[in-house]
């Protein structure tokens, strides 16, 4: 985001480059920025994809009410978001290739068993495009929480929608539906869930 501020503006460059930002980094600035280039070139494509991705940021914005979810379900049923609202939820993307992420299921099939009870859950968006794999995987993971995949790959709106780019990627939602931390891992995680479930923050 610095470098993009200090030697990109008014540049082309600046779409490749917003590949690769953090949105909760000076992204009054980058915006600003890409309001400039959009005034410069008005009718451009890349001005118009870095118009939509300033939004989506500001959708996933720490604090910011999260963006609705609905798919199916590997059973065929739609699943949506929406229900676990007084819920602290973890919208986690993930997918079966991703072994990060295959890791990260072992982690939440401990805290979903120890924080359920609590008033947590986990709603897991998969990425993939193979349906066999995807079923696989939670069966094999035991990922016992609500699963729901598009099967689109890296086309899925699903993804989009959170402007995820890589995996893994997951947002902790307050029982308001806010966002209120971004891909926390592991004991940072376990840590966070337990402080919030117990009132400390």
């Amino acid at each position: 985001n610095d470098f993009t501020l200090a030697k990109l503006q008014g540049s082309a460059a600046l779409y490749a480059a917003s590949l690769r930002w953090d949105g909760d980094y000076r992204l009054d600035a980058l915006a600003a920025a890409v309001g400039d280039y959009s005034r410069s070139h008005p009718g451009a494509e890349i001005a118009r994809l870095m118009d939509e991705r300033i939004a989506r940021f500001r959708a996933t914005a720490i604090g910011a009410l999260a963006p609705a979810l609905s798919g199916r379900a590997p059973d065929g049923a739609v699943v949506s978001l929406a229900p676990l609202r007084g819920r602290y939820v973890l919208v986690d993307f993930w997918a079966s290739w991703c072994s990060p992420c295959r890791i990260e299921n072992r982690n939440y099939a401990e805290l979903h068993q120890r924080h359920g009870p609590a008033g947590f859950e986990i709603f897991a968006v998969s990425v993939d495009e193979a349906s066999p794999a995807w079923k696989a995987a939670i069966a094999k993971d035991g990922a016992k929480w609500r699963n729901i995949s598009d099967l689109t790959g890296w086309k899925s709106p699903l993804a989009g929608a959170y402007n995820v780019t890589a995996l893994p990627a997951n947002f902790l939602l307050d029982p308001t539906g806010r966002i209120v931390a971004k891909d926390l891992r592991g004991k940072q995680l376990a840590d966070r869930l337990a402080a919030l479930l117990s009132g400390t923050k």
